[in-house]
């Protein structure tokens, strides 16, 4: 903290300010030391005779993108509606923060939960001062078995991590397909005259061994079309820990982002390490946390991708949860393309965790005619599905109950 700041700001303020950003920071925010010094001026400019006031300038120095606000503003709101920081405060004539009735407050985040749970069991506060927050089943333990079946966007920062390391051991194997070429095999059904001629004249055309021959199979290309838009970032954020582990196990693996935009990231998730691989395809990615246009970037990428990398019986994975601001325009006519230009396209929706999902948006149901599978991706387990799946050839019984729904 600078002389200028800690003299024109209270220091039991600073003290806060530093605690708070301490839980922000423990939470997944990056907060370091120069946004705890900017936020002391703000608050010295601005002053605190506003709550909201005092909630704005601080939001402007702590969050940067869209997803961090729902975080922010819970941790704001716990930290500093704690009784003991009330009294503080109101010693440094900051107004007393308002607690919404209990059925009305939402549940808190495991992410905001932890960095309280963490600040609460540091050194860094006197005795007298530690906050104490009631949080009840948020802090227990999931065991391997409830963290496969638990969903991503109740994870709390540490399972989080666990997944993350989970999800890059899981590999994914999809069906391979017979291609044109050949391959000497003692058990193949056509005999390779060309090869046993060949053969032949290497023992002077005495003896005569018949080889044999077969199809070479390959695995097709795989390309992935991933939502980046708000209601899916926190599911794309894990989904692209599983996408750079299948670049970087396979070839031919093709990966594009859409929300406002059609954004291709496949040479970025090529980067062995995966922080690196996750802040080059953040640069790139300019609509992440926006809003969603699946027909105008499906048609994007139909134009311009589709004879490049959907050759060869491409594999498409859809990974959407098909909510269109646009109300569908023109996405039934881009949806049939892409499923005749593809060899199998899977659709992966977080909603399928819902059991009564139906689907009533234009967007779902001018998605659901155009795929060979309808899966839901939300946790460990359904990824481990999906691998499953995808070593199987598909069948069209399964569209079947979801067809039915849409009449």
């Amino acid at each position: 903290m600078t002389r200028s700041a800690e003299a024109d700001t209270p220091g039991r303020l600073v003290d806060n300010l530093i605690h708070f950003a301490r839980v922000l920071r423990a939470a997944g925010l990056p907060v370091g030391p120069g946004k705890v010094i900017d936020a002391a001026q703000a608050v010295r400019a601005v002053g605190i005779a506003s709550r909201d006031d005092f909630y704005w300038t601080l939001h402007a120095v702590f969050v940067n993108r869209r997803d961090q606000r729902e975080v922010f503003d819970q941790a704001f709101h716990v930290f500093w509606r704690n009784p003991r920081i009330l009294e503080r405060l109101m010693a440094l004539s900051l107004p007393q923060v308002m607690v919404p009735p209990e059925d009305e407050r939402r549940e808190l985040s495991k992410r905001v939960a932890d960095a309280l749970k963490a600040l609460n069991e540091s050194d860094a506060l006197k005795p007298q001062e530690t906050i104490k927050t009631e949080i009840d089943a948020v802090m227990t333990f999931s065991d391997e078995e409830q963290l496969r079946r638990q969903d991503f966007e109740k994870m709390s920062l540490a399972e989080l991590e666990r997944a993350k390391r989970a999800i890059a051991r899981l590999r994914l194997p999809v069906e391979r397909n017979p291609i044109r070429r050949f391959e000497l095999h003692h058990a193949g059904n056509r005999f390779d005259l060309r090869a046993t001629l060949r053969r032949s004249l290497r023992g002077g055309g005495h003896d005569i061994e018949i080889l044999r021959k077969r199809r070479r199979t390959r695995r097709p290309p795989l390309v992935i079309l991933c939502d980046i838009s708000g209601s899916m970032s926190r599911y794309a954020r894990m989904m692209l820990h599983f996408l750079h582990a299948l670049t970087n196990d396979r070839d031919r693996v093709h990966t594009f982002l859409f929300g406002t935009r059609l954004t291709n990231v496949t040479r970025h998730l090529r980067y062995k390490d995966p922080d690196v691989a996750l802040a080059k395809v953040g640069e790139v990615a300019e609509d992440w946390s926006g809003g969603t246009r699946i027909g105008a970037t499906l048609h994007e990428f139909n134009r311009f991708w589709s004879r490049r990398v959907l050759g060869q019986g491409a594999v498409v994975l859809l990974i959407s949860d098909g909510l269109d601001r646009e109300g569908a325009k023109g996405l039934t006519r881009e949806m049939e393309r892409l499923h005749k230009s593809a060899r199998r396209l899977v659709w992966l929706n977080p909603l399928l965790r819902y059991e009564g999902f139906e689907p009533k948006s234009s967007g779902i149901r001018a998605m659901l005619p155009h795929v060979d599978e309808f899966r839901p991706v939300h946790n460990l387990e359904s990824l481990e599905q999906l691998a499953v799946a995808l070593s199987k050839p598909s069948s069209s019984q399964e569209m079947r109950p979801w067809l039915k729904r849409l009449q």
